[in-house]
């Protein structure tokens, strides 16, 4: 039996913060992306939220071991959802899972906390080594919940797998951040 993989449409796409082989440039459908509020996490999450008419490119990687622990821990707060709606380049069909905030968890941007600037750094840089530019304009256009406030952590990130950005990678995310208008 082949080991499961995990679609991962964030930071997992960032190949630096992670170990994970066997990694693809994949497509789901039926998912868009929003960031969320928990009470159980101090800044907003990015998740996957089911949405029929949206898309979104992302990463597949292999789970050693069909061992989900590690990542069920990384990926704390979020649910594993198994998903056949993702396009991929292997010649097989694998078991690929989505980890998504639960649904009923409460989401009020007024009251949530923010983004934290050192995660959408490092989710911006992966969008642009697997998919380019175009990449990450798509991922901002496929991602809702921009009105909440950008917490700018850049010189102490407080996001605890934070990559060191090149001068254009950064001009690269706040350009974007001020296009979407994110946090105003």
């Amino acid at each position: 039996m082949k080991n499961p993989f995990f679609f991962g449409y964030g930071s997992l796409v960032n190949q630096s913060t992670h170990t994970y082989t066997n990694a693809h440039r994949a497509h789901v459908t039926g998912w868009r992306r929003t960031w969320r509020f928990t009470p159980h996490h101090p800044v907003s999450l990015l998740t996957a939220i089911r949405c029929d008419e949206s898309s979104i490119d992302g990463l597949i990687a292999e789970v050693p071991g069909a061992d989900w622990a590690a990542l069920d821990e990384r990926e704390s707060g979020y649910n594993r959802h198994v998903t056949d709606a993702v396009r991929h380049p292997l010649a097989f069909t694998p078991e690929i899972a989505i980890y998504a905030v639960p649904e009923q968890e409460p989401f009020d941007a007024d009251e949530g906390p923010g983004i934290l600037l050192s995660y959408l750094d490092v989710v911006v840089q992966g969008y642009l080594r697997e998919f380019g530019e175009e990449g990450v304009a798509d991922f901002f256009a496929t991602t809702d919940g921009w009105d909440i406030p950008i917490l700018n952590d850049r010189l102490a990130p407080k996001y605890p797998r934070a990559q060191e950005l090149s001068p254009s990678e950064t001009a690269l995310v706040d350009a974007y951040v001020a296009k979407v208008n994110a946090g105003n």
